[in-house]
């Protein structure tokens, strides 16, 4: 097994297994990882480490200032009630298939959507707008359907997949008759004339829409939050946060009151709220699944960056429901392909490599990915190679500078204030924290904070930061191949109490990092904490290698149980 010993570190040998690339790969990276620490030792470490504290500290006594002035929430139920209808514990696949056999009717399967929804709601916050009655009349249409239908069940299946089954939306997606806002006060009045292509797709599929779900104020934070709708809840903890920006569409999902859903990801916000709510996600590969229908539109390079993908309680449900979003565009996945476990090469990587500017990783869920790569090893025989790779340190900065770079015409994205202003009177950041402060801004301090932020912005790109993306880039795709897997965290917390991501804002690069090197992630539960919170994992592949995540997804829903419904079980995974 080839390996170097590091000088001045006596107790650390590098070691790695496999091809030649992979080993050079594990090797240089690890060995590049342990020179850092070597040559910052004395000097820059402590340095960081004096910023990180000193962060941190700014940050508590900031937090403390915002108790003062935030609302504060009470809750007279401390759970969800549990499930009691069977119906909520089948997925959608299994639901399409007693739907089409007559085993049970999609009026008795939207009706016992609508009640969970009625039930849990009050607590949770996360549907926004229903359409009950349409939903009840089209699932009305489907049974007699299904009763006039001459040609099968095979029929049925192949052009109507997902016919009779519930499905609920993002309300940042256009969905006809349908409020599209994003939480913004001056949108609130606008509804959608028509579907966002990849809703199109899944109502053409047979899906009944059942409502729109909260998300963040336009879409650009991990907690869904705004003056339009309010704030949502962790169904498996009220006090905390379901996620952003597709929150809404996590929290109803992992309460069990939606079984598929809709959302977007341009940092993480499909994984996040499918971390936080216990929930399956996965952001495809770049232009599989169409981004239009969806507001705030992008700019700049942004497009490059912004998937839209499924979110769903069940991981059989993602590949069925990739291949119907994605149209024709499927096709360049192979979804119907075998995939050998097997046969595949496994990483792990366990941290970003220490940047001042995160949060260490939480060590339940150091623990959960290690049990993952134990069980990886036990069932499929294979080797996980653990590595540590440098340029993960700038995953944030990375993130920033392309996100905030123009586009191929020279023109730069749109600012946050501007998107703020669209529809009313324009906003200034300063003055408009001036206003919060009073009570009477419109906007979350979030949003503020984010235009804030931009004022402060630098509009000339650092050279090293992108000379770090670039490397980063080319040697995970030259890593991963077409038949790589790499496990990394979800993030390094644990679903965080309510406003807190605002003192530790930067948090969301674990997952804002994929957006920039459009690599394909599902988002996969990994059980319980200790605190009755879902654990998770990413997991990262080539691209275009998607069916190998969602391949692996499945399996660790059989090896580690999958969603767990909230207030159940607190056990590890």
């Amino acid at each position: 097994s080839p390996c170097i010993q590091v000088q001045g570190f006596s107790n650390t040998t590098l070691h790695a297994e496999g091809s030649k690339e992979s080993i050079l790969f594990s090797l240089s990276n690890q060995a590049a990882y342990w020179c850092h620490r070597c040559s910052l030792k004395m000097a820059l470490t402590r340095f960081e480490r004096f910023l990180s504290r000193l962060l941190r500290a700014v940050m508590w006594m900031l937090f403390a200032a915002f108790k003062l002035f935030a609302p504060q929430q009470r809750h007279g139920v401390s759970r969800l009630p549990p499930i009691t209808n069977p119906l909520l514990l089948l997925s959608a696949m299994q639901l399409a298939r007693k739907i089409r056999r007559k085993e049970v009717t999609s009026v008795e399967v939207v009706q016992a959507y609508i009640d969970r929804i009625q039930e849990v709601n009050p607590l949770i916050n996360a549907m926004v707008k229903d359409r009950f009655s349409a939903a009840l009349q089209e699932a009305a249409q489907v049974d007699k359907l299904i009763e006039e239908e001459t040609g099968g069940e095979d029929v049925l299946e192949d052009r109507l997949p997902l016919l009779g089954v519930p499905i609920t939306v993002k309300e940042a997606f256009a969905l006809q008759g349908m409020p599209n806002s994003t939480g913004l006060l001056s949108r609130r009045d606008l509804v959608s004339g028509a579907d966002a292509p990849s809703v199109a797709l899944l109502k053409r599929a047979g899906a009944i829409p059942l409502g729109v779900t909260n998300c963040s104020e336009l879409c650009m934070w991990l907690e869904s939050h705004n003056h339009l709708y309010g704030i949502t809840n962790n169904p498996y903890d009220f006090e905390r946060i379901a996620g952003g920006s597709s929150g809404g569409e996590g929290s109803i999902l992992g309460a069990g009151a939606s079984v598929i859903g809709v959302g977007s990801d341009i940092g993480g916000s499909i994984r996040i709220p499918c971390f936080f709510n216990g929930i399956f996600g996965h952001k495809p590969s770049l232009g599989i699944v169409s981004n239009d229908g969806q507001y705030p539109p992008t700019s700049g390079l942004q497009m490059g960056f912004l998937c839209t993908g499924p979110m769903c309680r069940y991981a059989e449900d993602l590949i069925p429901m990739l291949s119907i979003m994605g149209g024709p565009n499927a096709n360049k996945l192979s979804l119907s392909d075998e995939v050998d476990l097997k046969k595949l090469r496994f990483f792990s990587v366990p941290h970003n490599g220490g940047s001042h500017l995160v949060s260490p990783v939480d060590a339940q869920l150091l623990q959960a990915q290690k049990m993952v790569v134990k069980r990886l090893e036990a069932d499929l025989g294979v080797k996980v190679q653990e590595l540590f790779i440098p340029q993960l340190k700038y995953s944030f900065q990375i993130w920033g500078t392309m996100m905030a770079s123009p586009g191929k015409d020279g023109k730069p994205p749109t600012s946050f204030s501007e998107l703020m202003s669209k529809g009313g009177k324009k906003v200034w950041p300063v003055w408009e924290l001036f206003k919060w402060f009073l009570g009477f801004s419109s906007h979350t301090i979030a949003a503020i904070g984010l235009a804030l932020v931009e004022l402060f912005q630098s509009s000339h790109p650092s050279s090293f930061i992108i000379q770090q993306k670039e490397s980063l880039q080319q040697e995970l795709e030259k890593l991963l191949g077409t038949d790589g897997v790499l496990l990394y965290p979800s993030h390094p917390q644990i679903a965080p109490k309510h406003h807190h991501p605002v003192f530790t804002p930067f948090n969301f690069s674990y997952t804002g990092i994929f957006n920039i090197l459009g690599l394909p992630v599902t988002q996969c539960p990994l059980g319980l904490s200790v605190e009755g919170l879902p654990l998770g994992v990413q997991i990262v592949t080539g691209k275009l290698q998607d069916r190998l995540s969602l391949a692996t997804a499945l399996y660790m829903e059989k090896a580690f149980g999958g969603w767990k419904e909230p207030g159940k079980t607190t056990a590890k995974p």
